[in-house]
């Protein structure tokens, strides 16, 4: 089968794109840009683009399937050239939808924890040498590619997302799946460029649990209000299957997970992280993994790449970084953080990075969502409000949005930077939050 990428960089196309290599699959593709790791991952398996941009000479009409990004614009001269040669074209979801359809789908939903808690999912499975295809959004200790497509596996384990699939296709990623088995985390309003209000944020999700296939299962935080409202709304036949937080305890900075076969030290830490495996834990249960199997192989589970993950420093000092973007997962992360460090001085850094953070209207949402911590910082460019052509946005309102006075807040990189290097790191704990880089910040010195 021939393939054509457009927007073959990005980091969920790219290892899409390498595991179709991999399934013997002609692969090519098409970018403006591509960054690393993309660039030599597609390198070494001889898919990487000879040059940047965009080549209509590319698309011939002995393509079988052309692989639409959300980096491509709808006037991309390649998407044009596509769709005059009748190509068919797919949305990144559909396509995976398409080498799933005759597998059983287990789908990760929720606005925070889907990427932990698949990966959490596939570390067991792997652990116990159970074959399954899957796709996860975070780079997995154990683990060459984060998408894996296979003719003759029984399952498909999906994280689903609920953001847009492509810019011709402009429902929600997770609806696409039609998913067997589902698992939904938890709700709290996110991409606020595209979902205007919080009811059509919530509606996406209704329609992700009227999506389960009949007689299928859903696995659900019972803890989230919205989430339990969507469920018992549902009008479709599934079974539900909820989940809370587990009993635990923190003994000499460890946390010891309260079950009936005696005590499970863990390698990760935070109430959230906690709740994020008991969703893994009766996933694995339908899989067929029992308790006793999954507390096995989840002991040595160090967490998800950027998910409270320990940076280390040349200094040896305590920092860890989280991919935290939105503020339900600013709050999971530094309450976790606090918890675990009770006794240490606290710092916390969060950088507004996303179209949403940068959104007066939205920043209502990060109340409290640094209290805690003995010295809260956050971090936003001037130069990223320019070119999302968004107002400025003042320090002081920053301030009054979180309702925390002793912020400190910079909003440029240099006076950021300047800050950072005023400090012991030796001295303390430190959280990093974005999905950015704090301006260029080396978190490792």
């Amino acid at each position: 089968m021939k393939t054509h990428f457009i927007a073959i960089g990005g980091s969920a196309m790219h290892n899409l794109a390498i595991a179709l290599k991999d399934k013997g699959y002609v692969v090519t593709g098409s970018d403006d840009a591509i960054f690393e790791p993309s660039k030599s991952r597609l390198e070494k398996k001889g898919i990487l683009p000879g040059e940047m941009g965009w080549f209509p000479e590319k698309i011939t009409s002995d393509i079988d399937a052309v692989i639409l990004g959300m980096h491509a614009h709808q006037d991309n001269p390649e998407l044009a050239k596509a769709k005059e040669l009748g190509l068919k074209i797919y949305s990144y979801p559909e396509f995976l939808y398409e080498q799933s359809k005759d597998k059983t789908r287990v789908v990760i939903a929720g606005s925070h924890g889907k990427t932990t808690i698949t990966s959490m999912i596939l570390h067991v499975l792997n652990f116990h040498q159970k074959e399954v295809d899957f796709m996860v959004g975070a780079q997995l200790e154990g683990f060459d590619c984060m998408v894996k497509l296979s003719e003759d596996n029984d399952f498909m384990v999906l994280e689903g997302d609920e953001y847009l699939s492509s810019p011709i296709d402009l429902r929600s990623k997770f609806l696409l799946y039609q998913p067997n088995i589902a698992l939904l985390s938890g709700i709290a309003w996110d991409h606020i460029n595209v979902f205007k209000t919080f009811d059509d944020y919530v509606e996406q999700f209704r329609k992700f649990v009227a999506s389960i296939t009949a007689g299928g299962v859903l696995v659900y935080n019972e803890e989230d209000a919205e989430v339990v409202k969507v469920v018992e709304s549902a009008e479709n036949y599934f079974r539900k299957i909820p989940y809370k937080t587990p009993e635990y305890e923190i003994v000499n900075g460890k946390v010891h997970l309260k079950t009936e076969m005696g005590d499970v030290p863990l390698s990760v830490f935070g109430a959230h992280n906690l709740l994020n495996l008991e969703g893994a834990r009766h996933i694995c249960h339908t899989l067929g993994i029992m308790d006793e199997d999954f507390y096995e192989a989840i002991m040595s589970f160090k967490g998800a790449s950027k998910r409270l993950e320990k940076v280390e420093r040349k200094d040896n000092g305590t920092l860890y970084k989280d991919f935290a973007h939105a503020p339900s997962k600013v709050k999971a992360a530094v309450k976790a953080f606090c918890e675990q460090f009770k006794n240490e001085k606290k710092y916390g850094f969060l950088e507004l990075h996303t179209y949403s953070s940068l959104n007066p209207v939205f920043l209502e949402q990060y109340d409290h969502a640094m209290d805690g911590l003995d010295e809260a910082i956050v971090f936003y460019s001037e130069d990223a409000l320019k070119i999302k052509r968004m107002e400025p946005i003042s320090p002081e309102l920053i301030k009054e949005k979180f309702k925390n006075e002793n912020l400190k807040v910079f909003i440029n990189a240099e006076e950021l930077h300047a800050y950072w290097n005023t400090l012991d790191k030796t001295e303390g704990v430190y959280l990093m939050m974005s999905s950015g880089n704090f301006g260029g910040l080396d978190l490792t010195k």
